[in-house]
């Protein structure tokens, strides 16, 4: 019973992807299609575009915060590489999320510190409790700035995730998967090696809370550019940019969360906010996130040692 269900989910999911993907376009086209005069009425002033280039350095900011992030899980595993290093890793694969599969910037950061001496199975769990971690800074980012009534919804769902990746919880799943991927090592060594957690991962979880303020800060400073803000309006427009962020990370939609993210945001904000503003909001922030992407990859490469990138061409 439970082989044939888990053939009819696999058999579906590539459908579900696309009817996702496809369902969020409608929305966003519809929303264009009754806002469209508005949208082209908008126009950015000269603060409005020093508003977008600072948005473009805190997402940058962002990223690069998110490959120290990186290095504190290492270190929970006791691998000494060097910050720079991981830092020019993250930015350098970070813009494969957008490719098809929307998993090889995941894939390039294991390849590139298995190529570094760590163990595999350590390097994949580094790169693996990322996202889980990103997911509860979204969450206690939304907690934080949402009303009390979100907030009663929000708590059990947030206590879960934090016991979820409590020691506890998370050891016998990585001592599982150090068997899989380590098994032959270990056989040869003669050494059982089993990868533990050895405490709450309080400081990767911290920062990506940090890498979710910077994202959010980033978003505000895009929606500054088309249209003032108040600061009563700062809590609702963190809170919505949060759960559009955590829909657009764990929904199975288009690579890069691209429409899951932004038909969220549109339809948690367009009641509060003027929707065109709403709208080109979130297509200049999309814009904004490529745009330093690329950037940090194209730093990442410059600032790379001559010996790495003549030892990636030998392995090439």
């Amino acid at each position: 019973m439970n082989v044939a269900i888990k053939r009819v989910v696999s058999r579906l999911k590539p459908y579900l992807r696309w009817a996702i993907l496809g369902g969020t376009l409608f929305f966003l086209a519809k929303a264009l299609k009754d806002n469209w005069q508005e949208v082209l009425a908008i126009r950015i002033s000269t603060s409005g575009w020093t508003c977008l280039g600072i948005a473009v350095a805190v997402t940058l900011l962002a990223h690069t915060w998110t490959g120290w992030v990186w290095h504190w899980i290492l270190r929970e595993f006791d691998q000494q590489l060097g910050l720079g290093w991981c830092i020019r890793i993250y930015l350098k694969v970070n813009i494969a999320k957008y490719l098809p599969g929307n998993v090889w910037h995941f894939y390039g950061r294991i390849w590139a510190a298995k190529t570094a001496g760590v163990p595999l199975g350590v390097a994949t769990l580094s790169v693996l409790m990322e996202p889980p971690m990103m997911a509860v800074g979204a969450l206690l980012l939304a907690l934080i700035s949402s009303p009390l009534a979100s907030r009663i919804i929000q708590l059990p769902i947030l206590f879960a995730v934090l016991i979820l990746i409590h020691p506890w919880c998370l050891n016998p799943c990585l001592q599982y998967l150090a068997k899989l991927t380590g098994k032959k090592k270990s056989i040869e060594s003669g050494v059982d090696q089993i990868i533990r957690v050895k405490r709450y991962p309080i400081l990767p979880l911290l920062g990506e809370l940090g890498f979710l303020g910077l994202r959010g800060s980033g978003f505000l400073l895009t929606l500054l550019a088309l249209s003032p803000i108040s600061p009563s309006q700062l809590p609702l427009l963190l809170s919505g940019f949060s759960v559009a962020w955590l829909l657009g990370l764990i929904v199975p939609g288009a690579p890069g969360g691209v429409g899951v993210f932004e038909a969220t945001a549109v339809g948690l904000l367009e009641h509060d906010f003027a929707p065109a503003v709403v709208l080109s909001s979130v297509a200049l922030y999309r814009l904004i996130s490529i745009v330093s992407e690329v950037g940090g990859a194209a730093l990442a490469w410059l600032n790379e040692p001559p010996s790495d990138r003549s030892s990636n061409q030998d392995q090439g």
